[in-house]
């Protein structure tokens, strides 16, 4: 006779809710070991790891017999802890056999605070200032920084260390708020509700993480008023604007630490008795210092110092407030898992109050809810806090699928993640299949393994052959379909929509080929605009997979009366699915269907997706 398992977590005939719980709910476990293992007691251990793991064990009294196994339950009260619980079980038969399962992990968040749904349903587009789009070339002179333009756009960034072996990232090319004002159509046309910009404030690289000024716009980019300008115009094609907040660390160039003397008043290095000196750790001052992994141009702040925090966020006059007064409507944070918790729920709160739909975005690079950072399991998604995360997990499950096969890999991945997260959470994440911080998803899959083990001015050069970049461009359509039918805000990288390709920064943060898109992805990225805007099961619908194994990935989203089957072809030759979920009608993709009765064989071409209603 064939059991079910004695535990099974994902399943509601062992545990409900799925996954995380809100405070203060009941949860319910069961085991249900077979009869013939004759256990006679069954126990839960807990251990609550944010009150010191205080241990609580109850009893599972036997409550049955179905279908030849035993039924043990229990009821959990989560009380008004929030933090992660570790459960396990034990059973016992009556000559003193035991059999332990677990530990597990139970996410408990505090669940008082609605969380705004806007971020995770429609598309994000991200924008990397200087490369996307110039209005014109700009004059570096008399600014932050000392600064070089390129005058063609078509210019390749520079990479190469300077004499002194550094890359200073002081090439500009240009690209300004103007420049994305007169692209707003364009974006509307790929179905964009979120335009994220990587940092806009003045500094003195290219890339604008080490912050100079906080409260003005660079001025290469435009002023203060282009931003609210810009905003406004965004929000009448109903597209919100997210900010990039980098407030673990400054600039060394900078009116607050003004390491090169550029600002007239006095930085924190030129004297101690500056307002900023508090918010730096000098090991000897004014040239030792904390900064941001070691690098000199990006000096640490003490996230703990009054003055910064009220500068950041606690002042009525914050940057965080400031910022969303002047038109943005949410924040995504820089290194979120090198802020103290508690500042993070202070920028939340603040927020907040200023704009009750705002949404602040963590970037973290592993499963948000396990983070541990500086020694101490961080509290990013336990509401308060982060409403969602980068969903770097994601990508990488998207990728190593697209690369290797391996569907379960990828719903046992993306599962856990489901299953630790809050709802809210796993439906704000911000999923991207690539960003300013990774390679090109093009360039990756059309590369394969050529890119292993090769030096930097390699991957410089390094252009996609045209069977190179046939065979990418037919996976990233695949893997972009299916970033689009995942829950979460499906994000797309500038450019990516164009087929740039590109290894990690600066490659990956080239200028965007205007009027040289590859116009096949490009209507491709519109269709899939159109798809996530139309449909509420990609919105906001629930998943659930039919599919896993080998190259094929199946699943299912659903709402409000819509089902759409979202199906995938991750090998190199054509694959077939049964899918006995009802008729189905292909929406989007290459699939030949065929019928038997109400039986579809769906048969999917190599390196391919799909997605179909189902009636």
């Amino acid at each position: 006779m064939h059991y079910q398992p004695t535990y099974n977590s994902r399943d509601p005939q062992y545990k409900t809710p799925y996954g995380a719980a809100a405070s203060g709910t009941h949860v319910q476990f069961a085991l249900r070991p077979p009869r013939v293992e004759a256990f006679s007691h069954a126990s839960m251990t807990a251990r609550f790891e944010s009150w010191n793991n205080q241990i609580l064990i109850l009893k599972m009294p036997w409550q049955g017999f179905e279908l030849g196994q035993d039924v043990f339950s229990v009821s959990l009260d989560t009380l008004d802890y929030v933090g992660l619980i570790w459960y396990s079980f034990r059973l016992e038969t009556l000559n003193g056999r035991t059999q332990d399962l677990g530990p597990y992990q139970l996410t408990v968040y505090d669940g008082e605070e609605p969380v705004p749904a806007w971020f995770g349903e429609g598309v994000t587009y991200q924008i990397f200032p200087d490369r996307f789009c110039r209005s014109r070339i700009p004059d570096p002179e008399g600014l932050v920084g000392g600064r070089t333009v390129h005058a063609g756009w078509e210019e390749f960034p520079e990479f190469r260390p300077n004499d002194r072996g550094e890359v200073l990232n002081r090439d500009f090319f240009g690209g300004d708020l103007q420049g994305v004002l007169h692209k707003l159509d364009y974006l509307k046309s790929l179905g964009v509700e979120t335009l994220y910009f990587n940092p806009i404030f003045e500094a003195a690289e290219n890339h604008r993480y080490g912050t100079a000024d906080y409260s003005k716009v660079d001025p290469m980019l435009g002023t203060n008023e282009d931003f609210s300008l810009l905003c406004r115009e965004a929000h009448s094609r109903g597209m919100r604007v997210m900010l990039d907040g980098v407030f673990n660390h400054t600039g060394f160039v900078s009116r607050y630490f003004n390491g090169d003397g550029f600002y007239p008043d006095q930085g924190a290095s030129q004297s101690q008795d500056s307002p900023y000196y508090p918010w730096f750790s000098f090991t000897q001052w004014p040239s030792r210092y904390e900064s941001w992994w070691g690098i000199y141009s990006l000096p640490a702040v003490r996230e703990n110092d009054p003055s910064y925090r009220d500068f950041i966020f606690g002042g009525e006059n914050s940057v965080v407030r400031r910022w969303l007064r002047a038109g943005a409507d949410g924040w995504r944070l820089d290194v979120a898992d090198e802020l103290p918790d508690d500042f993070v729920r202070g920028i939340h709160a603040a927020a907040r109050e200023e704009k009750p739909d705002a949404v602040v975005i963590g970037e973290v690079w592993e499963d948000g809810s396990t983070k541990v950072a500086y020694g101490v399991r961080r509290k990013h998604i336990l509401g308060g806090h982060c409403d969602g995360l980068m969903n770097y997990p994601l990508r990488s499950a998207i990728l190593s699928y697209f690369q290797q096969g391996g569907a379960e890999r990828f719903v046992e991945g993306m599962e856990t993640i489901r299953e630790n997260y809050p709802a809210f959470a796993f439906y704000s994440a911000m999923n991207s299949l690539d960003t300013h911080d990774t390679p090109r998803f093009l360039t990756l899959l059309g590369a394969g393994s050529e890119y292993w083990d090769q030096s930097k001015e390699w991957r410089a050069r390094f252009h996609l052959s045209p069977k190179q970049r046939t065979r990418g461009r037919e996976l990233l359509k695949a893997a972009a379909l299916l970033l689009f039918c995942f829950p979460g805000s499906p994000t797309i990288y500038y450019g990516d929509e164009a087929g740039m390709e590109g290894f990690e920064d600066p490659f990956n943060r080239q200028t965007y080929p205007w009027g040289r898109e590859d116009q096949e992805l490009l209507d491709w990225y519109r269709s899939l605009g159109r798809l996530r805007r139309r449909w509420q099961a990609l919105r906001r619908g629930s998943i659930r997979y039919v599919h896993g194994r080998g190259p094929l990935l199946a699943f299912l989203r659903e709402a409000e009366g819509e089902r759409l089957l979202c199906a995938f072809n991750a090998g190199d030759e054509p694959r077939t699915l049964t899918a006995d979920v009802g008729r189905l009608f292909l929406l989007l993709g290459q699939a030949e269907l065929t019928q038997e009765e109400e039986l579809y064989t769906v048969t999917l071409p190599p390196r391919s997706g799909a997605v179909f209603v189902v009636k």
